[in-house]
């Protein structure tokens, strides 16, 4: 009972909602067609021509509109001369300021149909009282069409009345419309909405839709709808016998599902339930023991994952400690760098150290590739270079590269490569000698002026035997040398733009002023904007040292 007793609640819902719509759109349709006919007779005063508009004016009123539209006026004003029809009308002229329009028009706290067009030397206004009576000839016989604002209640209405119940099922249907209304004190401003109500029957709404004049179709109607009633009874009777029997089938179904989900629950996914028959619960049972053999697939392979990722945290926490924890002591050098990995490991590297007769190391590389085998190859480029510092008596950093290069060389495979800039710096002399293994350039800024310094070498690790060259420049105090990864630069926003080099160095080009670590942050921050994204595209390493 209870899908018919839905499905008959849903229909009667259905007919009341259709018939209140219809019984609108009867309404308002008809009062559009009544508006743009006003808007046909403003225009065609307007065309035609200025000496026979009041000719054009009485007859289109005493042809076409008197019946239609009791009360009708016409005010035509050319060249500051009122001409009315009737000439006994009393309508007043617009206020300046009006645009071409038409449609319902609150003038006096009375309510109107008006419709307003310009000439070149004037304008043309239409204007009929929208009574009730005129409501009631939208839709004849419909029932009461009533409106319902200030300028309404204002007016007597005269008594109507609902048609008669054609049957006990024929019930009263009510609804309503908004129509906007202008307010004729304020032009091109809207005055309180015209609320016009409906009050019909279903039957007045179908006579009006349809035509009810072949009795033979409507008694044919009837019959159809008394023979889907008896069909519908029996396919519900039908219906009854399979569900109890379909039931059993379910609820066999449901207790074996249940059964496997309590092995689940205790952990055992090497459960399976029994399957039988063909059907659409069969295939649920081979579903769930597809799903419980997956599930035990991917247990194995999260344990796996978690074997990973906590071998990845370790191998964070040694290349962590990798890099240098603090920078030397100098007389005239101060020095900081950070690096924020892409990923959980970083395939840059950055590097400075102390070495014999008040000399300092810098470093900067970037690895070829990501994760760890990009930081397995870090490590094994920061403890050559360590070590090659502590053997060196004149360290050069040309030689240094070089044999960088034999080493990186001999013992990664082809593919594996390093870009790599080697800085040291003389605290003697204030010299910085260097050599750039086709690493970005590094720029020093001296008093807000960036200037990029060479690139003498290609990539090392990738031939045996690059040649590398070495370049010197001379500091002065207050210099700032500005290292970095393209990490940095190669960023890109959501237009696919880069942040390229010239706005990374233009930007610490104007900051030179401010402390290492300021720098530092304004450039992430800056970095991060630009993206737009709380997670890095690239490995990101700044390293900066500023002469005291």
């Amino acid at each position: 009972m209870v899908p018919i007793v839905l499905i008959a609640a849903l229909t009667l819902a259905g007919v009341f909602s259709v018939t209140a719509q219809l019984a609108v759109y009867l309404v308002t349709s008809e009062l559009d067609r009544r508006i743009d006919s006003l808007q046909a007779a403003s225009d065609a005063v307007v065309r035609a021509a200025p000496a026979s508009r009041p000719g054009v004016m009485e007859g289109m009123v005493n042809l076409f509109y008197r019946d239609r539209y009791p009360g009708i006026e016409i005010l035509l004003r050319d060249s500051g001369h009122l001409i009315r029809y009737p000439e006994n009308g009393t309508l007043p002229a617009p206020l300046d300021g009006w645009q071409p329009t038409s449609g319902v028009l609150v003038r006096d706290h009375r309510l109107y149909l008006w419709s307003y067009a310009r000439t070149p030397t004037g304008d043309v206004t239409v204007s009929a009282p929208l009574t009730r009576e005129l409501l009631a000839g939208l839709a004849p016989n419909l029932g009461v069409i009533d409106r319902f604002s200030a300028a309404a209640a204002a007016e007597r209405q005269p008594p109507a009345r609902v048609p008669p119940p054609v049957n006990g099922l024929d019930r009263e249907v009510r609804w309503f419309a908004t129509v906007p209304a202008a307010d004729w004190n304020h032009p091109g401003q809207p005055s309180e909405p015209l609320v016009i109500g409906v009050r019909t029957r279903v039957s007045a709404v179908l006579t009006a839709v349809f035509n009810r004049g072949a009795d033979v179709a409507q008694n044919f109607l009837q019959i159809t709808l008394i023979i889907g009633a008896v069909l519908f009874l029996i396919v519900e009777l039908i219906s009854l016998v399979i569900g109890i029997s379909m039931v059993r089938t379910i609820t066999g179904a449901v207790h074996r599902l249940y059964e496997g989900t309590q092995k689940m629950i205790e952990g055992d996914f090497s459960h399976r339930i029994e399957v039988a028959g063909r059907d659409q619960l069969a295939d649920l049972g081979s579903s769930f023991n597809r799903m419980t053999a997956h599930l035990e697939q991917s247990l194995a392979v999260a344990k796996e994952k978690e074997r990973l990722q906590s071998e990845i945290e370790i191998a964070r926490q040694v290349q962590n400690h990798l890099y240098p924890r603090e920078a030397p002591r100098t007389r005239t050098l101060r020095l900081k760098a950070v690096c924020q990995p892409a990923r959980v490991v970083s395939g840059d590297y950055y590097d400075y150290a102390a070495i014999r007769d008040a000399q300092v190391a810098l470093a900067i590389g970037d690895v070829a590739g990501k994760g760890i085998s990009a930081a397995l190859l870090t490590a094994t480029l920061q403890s050559s270079l360590r070590a090659q510092l502590q053997s060196e008596t004149a360290p050069s950093p040309s030689l240094l590269a070089a044999q960088l290069n034999q080493q990186l060389y001999a013992y990664t495979s082809a593919e594996k490569y390093a870009t790599f800039c080697l800085g040291i710096y003389d605290e003697t002399s204030g010299e910085l000698s260097y050599t750039n293994a086709g690493h970005v350039p590094p720029v020093l800024i001296r008093e807000g002026v960036p200037q990029r310094l060479e690139v003498n070498g290609t990539v090392v690790g990738a031939f045996p035997f690059s040649a590398f060259e070495e370049s010197r420049v001379e500091t002065k105090s207050g210099d700032l040398l500005v290292c970095f990864t393209d990490g940095v630069t190669e960023p890109e926003n959501e237009y696919g733009e880069m942040f390229n080099e010239d706005r990374f160095i233009d930007l610490v080009a104007r900051n030179s002023h401010r402390s290492e670590e300021q720098i530092i942050e304004l450039v992430i921050d800056s970095v991060r904007q630009w993206t737009g994204s709380g997670e890095l595209q690239d490995d990101m390493t700044i390293l900066l040292a500023r002469r005291i």
